[in-house]
């Protein structure tokens, strides 16, 4: 039987959270209700939702109250100057820019974006998200081992063995740590129920 998803206010934890799927406008609502920045991408609602749970509060901006008054985007711009988001707008301009039709934004300038807004950089440039997209700035890279967590998970509840535990979350975290902190590719295979069996049985004593 499938496991019903809870509402958002009775989870307790981000990797509760991240057991159950969320469309965008459902992240988008559970961030404005939380008086959370909410227009946002997907990748960007589910990193203020796990900043969320970790005590940290990515709130609105504000802009002091009054909305950029900057038109003219130049590679020059302040992202914080030209209410810069991931939207068709932005997104004609740097296909405009780099000739790529259609322009795809990608994961190192979400990163990007984020550390722009979390440390209010009011010097970071379209030219420097441009360098990002390029290759060339070491200012952000995005972090993949979230996705390779999220994949590991994924595949770890679709294994009918996992059925045999009944903490599936903490089995997994036990597993993830071991495959992580190895040389070996980060994926699940039941191999390493019996491989790290030792480990598991140590946490249920």
């Amino acid at each position: 039987m499938k496991e019903r998803r809870p509402d958002f206010k009775d989870i307790k934890s981000f990797e509760e959270f991240t057991r159950y799927y969320w469309y965008r406008e459902e992240l988008s609502k559970i961030c404005k209700s939380l008086g959370l920045e909410y227009r946002s991408t997907k990748q960007e609602l589910n990193h203020i939702i796990e900043q969320y749970f970790m005590g940290n509060r990515i709130e609105k901006s504000q802009r002091n109250g009054k909305k950029s008054q900057t038109e003219v985007v130049t590679l020059c711009t302040p992202l914080l100057e030209c209410a810069f988001t991931f939207n068709q707008k932005f997104r004609d301009y740097f296909s405009a820019v780099t000739g790529v039709s259609p322009f795809k934004f990608n994961a190192d300038m979400a990163t990007a974006w984020r550390k722009v807004k979390a440390e209010n950089d009011l010097n970071f440039t379209i030219g420097d998200m441009l360098k990002v997209y390029y290759g060339e700035s070491d200012y952000a890279k995005y972090d993949n081992s979230v996705c390779q967590w999220n994949q590991f998970l994924k595949d770890f509840f679709l294994d009918k063995f996992s059925e045999n535990y009944f903490d599936k979350l903490k089995v997994a975290a036990i597993l993830w740590k071991e495959v992580r902190d190895s040389k070996n590719e980060k994926i699940y295979s039941r191999e390493l129920l019996n491989k790290y069996r030792n480990k598991i049985e140590e946490y249920h004593k």
